[in-house]
Formats: C-alpha cells, structure tokens, sequence
C-alpha cells in the first residue's frame, strides 16, 4: 500500500487503556503456554496498531509542522504515550512473573525479558507530568527550528536550506551565511537557552523520583543499555582522544593547506574541503533516486526488492520544503511492514548519504519485518546506526553515478568526514554527561563547557568571536538530539567504528564483507550490541585495538591517496 493511502485516526485513549487492561489480566490468567502465547500474540498486533498510529502521525507532522490536523495529532501523541505507559509496564510486569516465563524464552530468547526488566526501571507513574512535559518542550524545540526563515541575499532560508550557502566555495558567501545562520540562533537565544534549561530539570526530577542519582542512569537505561555502561563509555572516549583526534588533526591540518588558511581555522572555513568546492552530487534529486535504484538492484538481490518497494509504495519523503521539519530519520509502520524514510535534500553530499545512510537503517528494518516480538526488529540505537553508517561504504563503487567529476573529493571527504565526525558526536555525549551531573548550572556555564571541551576533541576549530553563535559555544543548541535524545549521540561514534571496520574489509573483499552485513543485519535486534558484533565476526569498539585498527588502516588510506586534482 502507499504510503499516501495509509489510513489515520486517533484511538480512543481510554478504551486502549481497557483492552491492555483485558490482556494483561488475561495472561495472568492463562493455564498453558498455548493460552499465555496467544495473548501475547494478540498484544503484538496491538502495539502494532498503536504505533502504526503514532507514526503515522508522527511522519504527517514532521513532513509539515503547520498542518493543523496533524500538529494537534502529535499533541495527542505527546499526551497519550506517557499515560499508555502505565498500562504497558503492567503488561511487562505480567510476562516478568509469568509462570511461563521460561517457555517464552525457549521460543523467542530471553533478551525481551532482559529489555523488560530495563524498560521497568524507566517509569512509574509517578512521572507522568515529567513525561509529558519532556515531550511538550522537545515538540516546541523542533517546531521552533522548523519556524526558522534566515534572511539572505535578499531572501528567507529554512536551516536546512541554508547549508549549501555555509560550503560555499567563496570565502565571503559562506563566511556571511555561517553568520546569518548564526545570527538567527542568537535571535532566539533566550528560547533556546529556556527550553533546554527545562528539560534538563525535567530529566533530573524524573531521574530522582525513580531513585536514581540525577538522570544519566536514568537515561542509560531509557537507551536501552544492556551490554554495556558508563564506564565502558569512558574508555571509549579516552581512546578517541588518544587515536583519533591526533588523525583528525592532520586531516585539518591538511585542508588549512589545501584553501591556504592558517590553522587552526574558522568554522566557515572548516566547513570548506577543498578550494574548488565541496563534493556535490551531480543530478537532480529524481536522478539520484534512480541511481540508487541501480546501486541497490546491483548490490544484492535482498537490496533491490527492498528499495523498489521504497519508491512504488512512496516510503520515503526527502525533498526541502517550507514548514518541514528538519534532519533526517527512519522508522517504521508496523501495521504494513515497512520502513519510512524522512530527509531534507539540499544539494549537497548529504543527499546521497540519504540514500545511504538511511536506507541502510530501512534495509535492516525490511529485512527483520516479520520479527516476533515486535521489539526484535531493531536493535539498540548503536547497532541500527551500524546498519546505517556500513552501507555507506558500500555504495563507494557506485560512487560515480552519484557524483560523477567529483568522485575522487567524495571518496576522500566520506572518509575523512567519518574519522572527524567520532570526536565530535564523543564530545556531545562527554558535554551531557557533565550537564547531567550538574543540572544547576546557568546557560551561560553550559557553553562553557561546550567551548572547553571543543579545546580537546576539536582543537581544529578557531575559537574566536567572528560567527555569531558558534564561536561564543553555543553551537550544541542545533544538535536536536541533545534535546530530543540525550546519551543517543555516543551511538554513532560506537557504530561508526563498527562501519570503519566494514570499509576495510569492503577494500580487501566486498563479497566477503557483504556476507560480513547481511550476517550482522539478518539477526535483527534478537542479541545485545557486543553479541551482533560477535556472531557477525566483527570487534566491539570498547577494545581498544579496535579504534587503534581502523585509525591505522585510515590513516595509511589518506596518506597514499593522490590528492591531484582535488585543490
């Protein structure tokens, strides 16, 4: 079906809360395996029902946030989910203490139990109003960037569509569209700085009402952590600071020669790769869905059923318009067991990593449809990004359809952007980690920390105050998931370490790596992160030879590669 012919209509709350209420009484009740399971089955197609709902709505808001129906809908949702969790902890209270327990485990493995018990320690309905009011902050947090119209040259740019300005080759167009795009945050500082502020003392109520110490096991567990902890995360910060930062380093050491900046060097100028202009793909965004089409109908069987699907059902929506929400996601409509695509083309790389990227997230999903339970269709967030990030690299030999001339530029700017992007998504996570441990401070404070920490993971950038905004540290306000997913941001630095490894296995044997992918993807989220890894024959970044690997293979890539041509 369409996506467009998809059917929506907001449930009735209170009869969702007495059919929960039923089943849960009705698995209690159960007086065999046969009974209990087939209950159990009936509430999956129940969840699925409700999130198909949910999503719907969801996606309808974000394609356009003025649309009055769906934002009203997405109130509703933001109301409803807090209350409906009640009624779904006492659900999973019932399959914990289930006399049949251990059957459901022989059938389905026991990491639903072990999800279960996590998920218990995130709610009670206690914080409710907390719940209600995160979602209400975060929906105003969006739709405000969504709002954004920035004045330049003479016309009005959503955030999205101001990023080909900000690489632009000419040094005085990107340097005065970072400024405007700056200027516009700092227009809307004080919003900005109030939103988060909320949240943050939102977040660090709910922790402390569930008795932990503030919120960052709180938030550990609501990511669904369960292979691995906070200190786990410290060593993985500790060896991008010693392994990756120095490679990153000479990255941008090598691009202030390339554009004959000093370095360290701005933010506009960090943002420029090579004087002749960034990589951009050469078609229009109708010809780079046909050719991913042709990547994906080439790269394997699986991947060319799944990507025509995309595109005859209308599963993906990645144009840039007026009133749209920004960023990019994927998720899925469980009803008609398919993915979604959400994106903002704008011209530049992106849009192919579109492609990439976020069909690689669709792909895994597409594959792991018909998973029972529901929950075993994704993994945890570090192993979907896994899925996302490796495919990438998988589409470098169709590389040229996309991109054409400038081919060569993207080979090595999705390379190098990859082994930069690791200190900055660790610096995001290590930033709220110290806003978590200390929820009092004042804005001001905030961007402090921010501004300190881009001294050790980003020594690159030049901190002065020539761009309004990104340069007095407060560039973190535009990284929505600081606001709408906290401890997420760790999961793509996790999972792109995973993907360095795919892309070194890719350049030795692409056959092989494949079977390497599709050995990892076709478990779907049935094993914990470390135990994918494991099963698919891969290294878990918490090694440290694992991040000292890649950075060596990396390393030796750029330093061979013939940079002529690419001035």
């Amino acid at each position: 079906m369409k996506f467009s012919e998809m059917v929506y209509e907001r449930p009735d709350l209170e009869e969702l809360k007495k059919k929960m209420t039923e089943l849960t009484e009705r698995l209690q009740g159960a007086d065999s395996y046969e009974a209990a399971k087939a209950v159990f089955l009936e509430k999956e197609t129940l969840e699925k029902h409700i999130v198909t709902l949910q999503t719907l709505a969801e996606i309808r808001h974000t394609i356009d946030t003025r649309d009055h129906f769906y934002d009203e809908e997405q109130n509703f949702w933001d109301g409803a989910v807090p209350n409906l969790q009640e009624y779904e902890q006492k659900w999973t209270m019932a399959m914990l203490n289930s006399r049949f327990r251990s059957d459901f485990e022989a059938e389905y493995g026991d990491l639903m139990f072990v999800n279960a018990e996590i998920e218990l320690k995130t709610f009670s309905p206690e914080i409710i109003p907390e719940l209600q009011k995160e979602n209400e902050l975060k929906t105003a947090y969006e739709k405000l960037l969504a709002s954004a119209q920035i004045p330049f040259e003479g016309e009005n740019y959503t955030i999205s569509q101001m990023t080909p300005f900000k690489n632009d080759a000419d040094d005085a167009r990107r340097l005065a569209a970072w400024k405007a795009e700056g200027q516009w945050y700092k227009d809307n500082q004080q919003q900005l700085d109030s939103l988060y502020d909320e949240l943050v003392h939102v977040r660090d109520t709910m922790g402390r009402k569930l008795g932990y110490d503030g919120y960052t096991q709180l938030g550990y567990y609501r990511m669904g952590r369960n292979c691995y902890t906070k200190e786990d995360v410290e060593k993985f910060r500790h060896g991008v600071v010693k392994y990756l930062v120095p490679v990153a380093d000479q990255i941008y050491r090598e691009q202030a020669k390339r554009l004959g900046k000093e370095y360290p060097m701005s933010f506009a100028d960090n943002a420029l790769e090579f004087r002749s202009g960034n990589p951009r793909p050469f078609g229009t965004p109708d010809e780079i869905l046909a050719h991913g089409r042709k990547f994906y109908e080439e790269l394997s069987p699986e991947t060319g059923e799944f990507f025509n699907r995309m595109l005859d059902d209308e599963l993906m929506d990645v144009l840039s318009t007026e009133g749209k929400a920004g960023g990019g996601y994927c998720t899925s409509i469980p009803d008609y067991e398919v993915p979604f695509i959400f994106a903002n083309f704008n011209g530049t790389q992106h849009d192919v990593e579109v492609i990439t990227h976020e069909a690689g997230h669709a792909f895994a999903a597409y594959v792991n449809r018909k998973r029972v339970p529901m929950t075993y269709v994704w993994p945890g967030m570090e192993a979907c990004e896994v899925h996302s990030m490796s495919m990438e690299f998988f589409a470098w030999p169709w590389a040229e359809g996309f991109f054409g001339k400038d081919t060569q530029k993207f080979y090595y700017s999705h390379l190098s952007g990859a082994l930069t992007f690791i200190p900055y998504g660790t610096m995001v996570d290590h930033f709220q980690h110290i806003v978590f441990e200390k929820p009092d401070m004042t804005p001001k404070e905030r961007h402090g920390v921010w501004k300190e920490l881009q001294g050790i993971y980003m020594p690159w950038m030049k901190l002065d105050g020539d761009i309004p905004f990104y340069s007095e540290g407060e560039g973190w306000q535009r990284q929505h998931h600081i606001y709408s997913m906290p401890f997420y941001y760790i999961d793509y630095c996790l999972a792109q370490t995973v993907a360095l490894q795919f892309w070194a296995m890719i350049r030795k044997d692409q056959k092989d790596a494949w079977e390497h992918y599709m050995a990892y993807t076709q478990q779907g989220g049935s094993r914990v992160f470390t135990e994918l890894l494991k099963h698919a024959g891969m290294e878990t970044p918490f090694e440290e030879d694992c991040l000292k690997t890649v950075c060596k293979a990396a390393k030796d890539w750029l330093e061979a590669f013939d940079p002529k041509g690419l001035e």
